[in-house]
């Protein structure tokens, strides 16, 4: 429809609703939608007859409500920090969310559907978030990723060492993982035994498919975690090992710097930065065995938990290719990268 047209169509609408008829009356007289009439009429009282006027047809250009610092200066705040950082209540970013955002920092007030075509402008999607400790330091990720770890993996070539990624983690039978049928509206309760029973397994992998493992029912304590290093430089076959692992307690013990000291020909022990799980490839041999060995399988005793445990561990030996895959994953491809 010509613009002459539509404002004449417009100007007909709001004259019908003066006159005493309803928005929706008037609505199916000039054939449009109510909503459209409504938004006629508060455009007239909120702007006169000049609001009706006919505008520039076509695609708008960009957003008008921010201006192009505004926008960068939202968009950063909303990459770098979460809204309870912000003061905000939540730990997720939700259009509703921006919205405050954008009022408290301009007083300019938009839409969650304005927000929306921001935010798909600046980048952003929505995606399910990773958890990240407000301690970890940007800055050891920076020097670990760029230069700590290269520096590694360049030594462990020129010695014909095997980089190892070790983990900790705790098994307990009222694990739970995926979804369950059940009628809408209604959300399935798992219903089980007050008698729990729990294990413990410490496993370090390699990004060519090696996958060593040890399942105990102790604490983990720096004796654990030596007699496991012991067993890793005695499979090495006379190879050297160098192993990554957190900043765990155990790992730190007394004893183990003694031993890993006296045995430098043998084994070296590296400490990933603090907080940062996700730099730790043996996280996704964790989350593998969490959701596949034990969260499917509910275990009637320890017995089984166990051999739940173990058969699926030995199973994942026997398929290096799979062990090799979690490399793959977008946190630790800096690994993948430099395989040796």
């Amino acid at each position: 429809m010509p613009g002459a047209a539509q404002e004449e169509l417009r100007r007909q609408a709001v004259r019908l609703v003066g006159e005493g008829r309803s928005q929706v009356e008037v609505a199916g007289i000039v054939g449009v939608r109510r909503q459209a009439v409504g938004r006629w009429v508060k455009a007239w009282r909120d702007g006169g007859e000049g609001a009706l006027a006919a505008g520039r047809r076509g695609r708008r250009g960009g957003h008008t409500k921010l201006s192009p610092a505004q926008a960068a200066k939202i968009a950063v705040l909303i990459a770098g920090k979460n809204p309870d950082q912000l003061r905000l209540p939540g730990f997720l970013w939700t259009r509703g969310l921006v919205c405050e955002l954008i009022e408290r920092e301009y007083g300019v007030r938009v839409t969650e559907e304005t927000v929306g075509r921001y935010l798909r402008s600046w980048g952003f999607s929505p995606q399910k978030p990773m958890r990240r400790a407000f301690e970890q330091s940007d800055e050891k990720v920076r020097a670990w990723l760029q230069e700590r770890y290269p520096e590694i993996e360049r030594r462990a070539r020129a010695q014909g060492a095997e980089i190892l990624w070790a983990d900790e983690m705790g098994l307990r039978s009222d694990h739970q993982t995926g979804r369950s049928w059940a009628p809408v509206g209604e959300t399935p309760v798992i219903k089980g035994t007050g008698k729990r029973f729990k294990t413990n397994v410490i496993a370090a992998i390699s990004n060519n498919g090696t996958l060593r493992f040890r399942v105990f029912e102790e604490r983990f304590t720096g004796p654990v975690f030596l007699d496991f290093i012991k067993r890793l430089v005695k499979q090495s076959a006379g190879k050297k090992v160098v192993l990554i692992v957190d900043g765990h307690p155990a790992h730190r013990a007394r004893l183990v710097r003694e031993w890993v000291t006296a045995h430098p020909d043998e084994i070296e022990l590296h400490f990933l930065p603090g907080y940062a799980p996700e730099l730790n490839p043996a996280e996704c041999l964790n989350n593998d065995v969490k959701a596949n060995a034990l969260g499917r399988r509910r275990p009637r005793d320890l017995s089984q938990l166990l051999t739940q445990v173990r058969g699926y561990l030995r199973s994942r030996q026997r398929t290096p290719a799979l062990v090799a895959r979690y490399f793959n994953e977008r946190h630790v491809t800096y690994v993948a990268a430099t395989a040796i």
